[in-house]
């Protein structure tokens, strides 16, 4: 059982570790000291559903809806595309639009909308955890359910050190251009992640 709970801990960070359009929201998220805890556990609960879906072996999902995949992929093209955007025309504005102030922090519903949809249209995520994850973990019968624990375990920890540990770089973004610098890295890994979906099929 220890075996199989530590090998879906390790498992679940090397996939998740990869920096992708979540990864990156997290990180500015935490940076900016906006809503971190709400942001964390909406990623750390998304996959626990996500990892739990696979290791109950519901990964058949994409075989009984075959148009699922394609709606998830070129949907995800499309908001990943205007976040983009809308990252790179928060660089223009300045630094100044970008320093984190009381006043000007989005609501919580918005984060939350922009956490989960950058989650749940992404296809990587569904690859990632249902079918992988849950592939490796029926290797580890009878012993399964050690493994989709630890596997969500795994999620949480990283996210929670990802989301808090960005505060460490506050003194660096006290810089206004470092905000800018930041929001770019944001852009293009969103454009990179949107190109390689809707080229790579």
């Amino acid at each position: 059982m220890w075996d199989a709970a530590i090998h879906g801990y390790l498992v679940a960070v090397s996939l998740i570790m990869a920096i992708g359009a979540q990864n990156a929201f997290v990180l500015r998220q935490g940076i900016r000291r906006e809503h971190v805890l709400a942001v964390v556990l909406a990623c750390a609960l998304s996959d626990a559903v996500l990892i739990a879906a696979g290791v109950a072996g519901f990964g058949f999902a994409s075989n009984a809806l075959p148009w699922l995949g394609e709606a998830m992929r070129w949907g995800g093209v499309a908001f990943l595309l205007v976040y983009g955007a809308l990252r790179f025309r928060a660089a223009l504005r300045g630094g100044e639009a970008l320093r984190p102030q009381p006043g000007g922090a989005s609501s919580l519903r918005a984060v939350l909308t922009t956490v989960l949809v950058l989650t749940w249209a992404n296809p990587h995520v569904y690859l990632d955890t249902v079918v992988l994850l849950g592939s490796i973990a029926a290797q580890y019968d009878p012993h399964r359910l050690a493994f989709g624990v630890a596997a969500a375990l795994g999620s949480l920890s990283f996210f929670a050190a990802l989301g808090f540990g960005a505060r460490l770089l506050a003194p660096v973004f006290e810089n206004p251009r470092a905000w800018v610098v930041l929001e770019v890295i944001v852009g293009v890994t969103m454009w990179t992640i949107a190109a390689g979906l809707a080229f790579g099929g």
